[in-house]
């Protein structure tokens, strides 16, 4: 037979105003946001470095490296995946063992380090590929793939800590902090998409018109005023602390559940004894998580039972397993953007002003415009209607709000389908089919739809999906839960590019009628989007069957 533990409920992780050296610190609703604002000036220049690197790699894969489309693709797919699912590692190495503060200066010193030997490749690059036998140098590849993916790693520490550092600015336990912290994921998007808006606009024309060295030192730059910004506002952030200096790493105290709970899979406690213990836990959902509040009579003094505030973080995660698998549907549209909607730019005409001609990725500025413009609108105006209707502190839930933006997706793959359609069409027309280096008739404005469709997605599904991870997880694992929301991306850019191989296989590759032949006047990219708009589509349904029996994550205190 077996017996319940009457453990008493663990407080939680608490949030409290200390400074780095652990000093108290009073904060005012101003003070938390002057802080809070602080971290998202990092996170700015963060992102203006990352995409002056990512916006405009394929072109210069293709370019000075000599790569063809289908394997350039492959790569920055690839890298952008990694990068991704990295911050998986980094956010464990934080919430583990370093702290977020910590994590975050380490993780700038190797970001720094990876774009100064990135800048350093390129200078050993001829400014064209003339020289094939140079440009194509293993041991200039090997340099280039190495100083990209110490990038990754440094993004890996850097990305989930600091957003949810700026998180941490606002207790979730005080409603109008709760609102606070609501809004800060919508600023703290925006003011991310004005520094990639700025990195599209002036580091992509500087790589394209003065040269890649100096494209890639600029970021370079602006990660080491990210690090002096961050440094420089540590005494007026707010700093997590456990309550307990003794307090059992998350890790071990959550992983402990599922092994106590697999080790008493067959106790049978009465139906009384199970009720009176787990008033707390959700009785209905993973039932088989709750027999690790049980002791079986045989046990030693050593064997205890789980608290009932473990089972109930235990389960929080569990939960999170079919919607992160879901979101999976989203981060292959999301993938396209940065290879063969720029890809698709750079045969049209792009023309703006008589002898000034725009590089194809600064279309990519368009998505930041789109963020900037519907974000006030949506936290200013939507907000307010919603929380007047469904009395939501945050206006709709938040898994409302990231299905919404997997329709947008959907629809920016159809419409992206359409115009492909249309440039392929153009191009037979007037005869340009085996001339892939002569500019085709048609606009380049065209592709514009396609870009701020996108970015209305962003604000709903991929601001969501950063706020829905940061509050669904235990407390002391917010850095792992942002890293979540990332690592989705990330596997949706490796099948993304798994995807573009097999299917550049199968159709034959250049020699054939590849999807994806190096003459995109051949290929056949309105299939893969329109291919992709299903995937999106069938995503978005099982997202809303998983949706409907989400249980959200109690709060104590809210």
């Amino acid at each position: 037979m077996a017996t319940t533990a009457e453990t008493p409920l663990l407080e939680e992780h608490v949030i409290d105003a200390v400074d780095h050296d652990g000093l108290a610190a009073g904060r005012s609703n101003t003070g938390r946001w002057t802080a809070a604002w602080f971290i998202i000036g990092v996170e700015v220049a963060e992102r203006f470095a990352y995409y002056g690197i990512a916006s405009n790699l394929i072109s210069y894969l293709t370019g000075p490296l000599g790569q063809s489309t289908a394997v350039a693709a492959a790569n920055v797919n690839a890298w952008s995946g990694i990068s991704s699912i990295l911050p998986v590692l980094g956010a464990f190495v934080a919430d583990a063992f370093l702290g977020r503060y910590r994590t975050i200066i380490i993780a700038s010193l190797i970001y720094v380090l990876g774009m100064a030997l990135l800048t350093l490749s390129a200078l050993l690059v001829p400014i064209t590929s003339e020289n094939k036998e140079v440009a194509s140098s293993s041991l200039l590849n090997l340099l280039f793939f190495f100083s990209l993916y110490l990038v990754a790693v440094g993004q890996s520490g850097h990305k989930p800590c600091v957003q949810a550092f700026g998180a941490d600015q606002f207790d979730e336990k005080d409603t109008q902090e709760k609102r606070d912290r609501s809004s800060f994921f919508n600023w703290w998007y925006l003011s991310m998409s004005a520094g990639i808006c700025l990195a599209v606009v002036v580091v992509v024309y500087v790589q394209e018109a003065v040269g890649w060295a100096l494209g890639f030192g600029i970021p370079c730059v602006f990660m080491v005023i990210s690090l002096v910004l961050f440094v420089s506002g540590r005494r007026s952030y707010r700093y997590s602390k456990r309550r307990h200096e003794k307090e059992t790493n998350p890790f071990t105290r959550i992983g402990r559940v599922f092994f106590v709970a697999f080790k008493n899979r067959s106790l049978s406690p009465s139906q009384t004894e199970l009720e009176a213990n787990t008033s707390h836990v959700y009785p209905e959902k993973l039932r088989f998580l709750n027999k690790a509040l049980l002791v079986s009579d045989a046990s030693t003094e050593e064997d205890t039972a789980c608290s009932v505030s473990d089972v109930e973080d235990a389960k929080a995660l569990v939960r999170l397993i079919p919607v992160w698998l879901t979101t999976l549907g989203y981060a292959l549209p999301y993938a396209q953007y940065m290879t063969f909607f720029t890809k698709q730019g750079a045969t049209l005409e792009r023309t703006i002003f008589p002898g000034v001609k725009i590089p194809s990725a600064s279309l990519q500025v368009l998505i930041g415009v789109s963020v900037v413009l519907f974000v006030p609108i949506y936290d200013r105006v939507l907000v307010p209607m919603g929380r007047s209707i469904t009395k939501d502190p945050c206006g709709i839930t938040t898994l409302k709000r990231i299905g919404a933006g997997m329709v947008l997706a959907t629809l920016t793959m159809m419409v992206a389908a359409l115009v492909e359609s249309k440039r392929i069409q153009t191009a037979k027309e007037y005869g340009l089919i085996d001339q892939p280096d002569t500019t085709i008739p048609m606009s380049i404005w065209w592709l514009v739809p396609q870009y701020l469709l996108l970015g209305l997605a962003d604000v709903l599904t991929l601001v969501g999906m950063q706020e829905f991870f940061y509050s669904q997880v235990p407390t002391e694992l917010r850095s792992i839960g942002l890293a979540l929301y990332l690592s989705a991306f990330g596997v949706g850019s490796l099948f993304s590019s798994l995807l573009v191989y097999v299917i550049d296989l199968v159709t034959g590759g250049d020699a054939g009628n590849s999807w994806f032949n190096s003459n995109l006047n051949k290929a056949h990219l309105d299939y893969f989007y329109w291919l992709l708009a299903v995937i999106s589509a069938v995503g978005f349904s099982v997202f809303l069957f998983v949706s409907k029996s989400y249980i959200y994550r109690r709060v104590d205190g809210v």
